[in-house]
């Protein structure tokens, strides 16, 4: 009995041991293990009224470029005749000019401003990741304010394009760009008006405005909705002091679309015109013509054998519609107008001494604009 006694307890023991060792090597390798911190969804998710998701989207799409131009300088003495001759050849001098761009494909197209090109010797093209590339001007539309330039690089990010038909006053839009040449900047307004026209920037207008902070440097960059797509190219400020008030224009991504798919295609833009000068219907002149009405285009003017001419359209007529699309104003015509296919036939309604008639032309081509 004595022997089972002893041989219960070595059991016992021997078990205890094994025990203990166990739990002080189990509890070394959980104080050595790494902690890994557990991270919440909600922690995860972005906080209410944070719009990084639409930010982080289009971010790697808005560009830097950088331009290179030429300047002459004259010495002043080479305006005498005597020393004319000692400065036949002028110095030359590199301006360095700053704006943004909005890489719309894969395959390198870049949307900006032509102001931001114009002239240009040199285009360089610097991505958020840190990349340069020289690019080549595939096309310009000076009507617009709009031009096209292409890079080529690999795995290049691209924009989203928006329907900026959906879009409404007051909607919320972040602009981005390199105001000042600070780095890329992202500011956030809301649409303040659509369609905007007659400010005279451009020769055709459709401009978003908003209150979101644009500033120099920021020509050609983007301007998106909430969830990160292109709605237009900020293009211009009111502003008195040059920086901004709240007051910033950009070019819709409809009329950006057109176009770019035009410069691609043909390399500029090709446009339908009918040879007319026209003038908005005012008070006086709707009390002048004994008009009943506030909306049409007066034509103040018709380009002798052009299309107008030949159709019979004169001088007085009122433009009510094109294709029977209704003409509201001036700029309403020349946006109908433009859209249409030079060539091709086109309806034309107008009122000439309280009668409605329709003239039956044949569009032309509009002249390209000289840069």
């Amino acid at each position: 009995m004595r022997k089972l006694w002893l041989l219960f307890a070595q059991t016992v023991t021997i078990a205890l041991a094994l025990y203990f060792v166990y739990t002080a090597v189990g509890r070394r390798g959980t104080a050595l293990a790494p902690a890994t911190p557990a991270v919440s969804a909600a922690a995860a998710a972005p906080a209410p009224g944070s719009f990084r998701t639409a930010a982080d989207r289009a971010m790697p799409a808005v560009v830097n470029i950088l331009t290179t131009k030429a300047v002459r300088k004259r010495h002043p003495l080479a305006r005498d005749p005597f020393f004319k001759r000692f400065f036949e050849r002028e110095e030359e001098d590199d301006q360095n000019s700053l704006g943004s761009g909005v890489i719309v494909s894969p395959q390198g197209y870049i949307l900006t401003n032509y102001h931001v090109v114009e002239a240009a010797e040199e285009i360089q093209v610097v991505l958020p990741d840190g990349r340069k590339a020289p690019a080549k001007l595939v096309g310009t539309d000076p009507e617009t304010d709009l031009a096209v330039v292409r890079i080529t690089l690999d795995k290049l990010p691209s924009v989203t394009l928006g329907e900026v038909e959906q879009a409404k006053v007051g909607d919320v839009v972040l602009a981005i760009g390199n105001p000042f040449g600070v780095g890329q900047t992202v500011t956030m307004g809301i649409i303040s008006a659509l369609g905007r026209n007659n400010l005279h920037i451009n020769h055709f207008e459709n401009f978003i405005q908003t209150d979101a902070a644009i500033n120099f440097g920021n020509s050609g960059g983007a301007l998106i909705d909430t969830q990160g797509r292109l709605l237009g190219i900020n293009s211009a400020i009111y502003s008195q002091s040059g920086g901004s008030v709240g007051i910033g224009f950009a070019i819709p991504v409809s009329t950006a679309r057109n176009v770019l798919e035009a410069i691609i295609k043909d390399g500029h833009v090709v446009r339908g015109w009918i040879g007319v000068e026209s003038q908005e219907i005012t008070p006086e002149l709707a009390n002048s013509f004994g008009l009943q009405r506030d909306s049409g285009a007066i034509i103040a003017g018709v380009v002798r054998n052009g299309p107008a001419d030949k159709a019979g359209m004169r001088p007085g007529d009122i433009l009510l519609s094109v294709d029977g699309k209704p003409v509201k104003d001036t700029n309403e015509m020349l946006n109908l107008i433009a859209q249409l296919t030079p060539g091709g036939q086109s309806t034309m309604r107008i009122l000439r001494k309280s009668r409605e008639s329709d003239l039956q032309l044949t569009v032309g081509k509009r002249p390209l604009a000289k840069k």
